[in-house]
């Protein structure tokens, strides 16, 4: 497992159009993802401890952004065949068991994570509503273990900002995370 940093935010990218299968059974593509305030597109996976330190904390902060008007996505990426817990009925399983309440989807070509520039899981791209890139950077201090219930909230707190400004804060903290499982070529 190789941990990375996301890269500093470049403020203003759009987001990359996608087309891609759900757990759900559905197609979704990035207009049916965004949200009236904005988008958070996130790269995760099932088996990155990174990951699964935070699940719980990104079901709850995903909920209180669709209130304020921002939906997420969250896209898996990595090859499965390089780790089981990432197959398509494990994505599934891990969905219902956390609640997740936001589309979770399958980039099995891995061209979208590429488009996008992700590097690890998670990574975390905030939108406003005019699909600029307005944040890359951590959901809060958690690492491999999940970080006390009082640190600062890190994504929720610049996505709000971005929901009521359409501007996301000029210092962020890179995310960190497993390396994206590519398949080789």
């Amino acid at each position: 497992m190789v941990r990375l940093e996301t890269p500093v935010c470049e403020f203003g990218k759009p987001a990359i159009d996608f087309a891609l299968p759900g757990i759900d059974g559905k197609a979704w593509t990035l207009e049916q993802c965004k949200g009236p305030k904005g988008l958070l597109v996130m790269f995760i996976c099932n088996h990155c401890p990174y990951v699964k330190a935070i699940r719980e904390r990104i079901v709850r902060d995903t909920k209180e952004l669709k209130a304020l008007g921002i939906n997420s996505v969250a896209i898996m990426s990595n090859d499965p065949s390089i780790n089981e817990e990432d197959s398509f009925a494990n994505m599934k399983q891990v969905a219902r068991e956390f609640g997740y309440t936001f589309p979770y989807l399958f980039d099995e070509t891995q061209q979208v994570a590429r488009a996008y520039g992700a590097v690890c899981t998670p990574d975390f791209f905030g939108y406003n509503n005019k699909l600029q890139l307005q944040y890359r950077g951590r959901l809060d201090a958690s690492r491999k273990d999940t970080a006390p219930a009082d640190v600062r909230r890190d994504l929720f707190e610049a996505m709000k900002q971005v929901a009521q400004t359409g501007q996301g804060p000029q210092e962020q903290i890179p995310s960190m995370g497993c390396s994206i499982k590519w398949k080789e070529n």
